[in-house]
């Protein structure tokens, strides 16, 4: 099995997103990162939290969950992190709230295993190492990192230097929304690449074109009709 794009869900998410999200002046990752995680029907939805960051896209999230009927975990690092993650979504209108697990994030994500849509704060000191260990669905996932600007060394960040050696890297996007969001996609473990949910009566090959960047040495797939 592979991650299957789907429109409609990812639409749909969007729009309950804004809706939900609308007190926000800024406004971008929180919409994106739902209708993402709809759209790849995503079936186990991470994200690690500390207490003080925005809820917004953690409200996304949760509204991606709800459309798919994902299993969605938050990661904390303290008991203050976790009554502030629960009141600011109860604020939001999201009830109850999200499974949330308490400790060290690296240590925590170990656990989860297959989980298909990661959120990450870049923030956080430990970001790199918590990429590392993550444990990805067989059929692929989608690793975010927002706040990516905020890293404390923007230009050393590469996905094939954070990610477990041999990890197949489909595609990456950096997108100048909020505070700058980085998205890798992972693809599935049989080698299969992502795919619609939209048929139609007569299909065509697609050729795949590679291309690897000279200086980070990552391998990018794209069909020759994206590019």
């Amino acid at each position: 099995m592979k991650l299957v794009w789907s429109p409609e869900t990812a639409l749909k998410s969007y729009i309950d997103t804004v809706k939900s999200c609308e007190k926000f002046k800024e406004s971008g990752v929180a919409e994106l990162l739902s209708s993402m995680a709809a759209g790849w029907n995503a079936k186990f939805i991470v994200e690690c939290y500390s207490h003080g960051g925005p809820i917004a896209a953690s409200t996304g999230l949760a509204v991606a969950a709800r459309n798919t009927g994902a299993r969605h975990v938050c990661i904390v690092p303290d008991e203050g992190s976790r009554l502030h993650y629960i009141k600011a979504l109860a604020e939001m209108g999201v009830s109850p709230p999200p499974e949330i697990v308490r400790g060290d994030a690296e240590t925590m994500i170990k656990s989860l295993d297959g989980l298909d849509f990661l959120v990450v704060d870049c923030r956080g000191k430990d970001f790199a190492r918590v990429l590392k260990v993550t444990k990805v669905s067989t059929r692929g996932a989608i690793l975010a990192c927002k706040n990516a600007w905020q890293r404390s060394n923007f230009s050393w960040f590469k996905w094939n230097h954070v990610l477990e050696r041999g990890t197949r890297v489909v595609r990456s996007v950096f997108l100048p929304v909020g505070k700058g969001l980085d998205i890798a996609y992972i693809g599935s473990k049989n080698g299969g690449g992502a795919s619609s949910s939209t048929s139609t009566s007569k299909s065509t090959p697609s050729r795949w074109i590679k291309h690897i960047d000279q200086q980070s040495g990552e391998e990018h797939l794209y069909r020759e009709s994206d590019v």
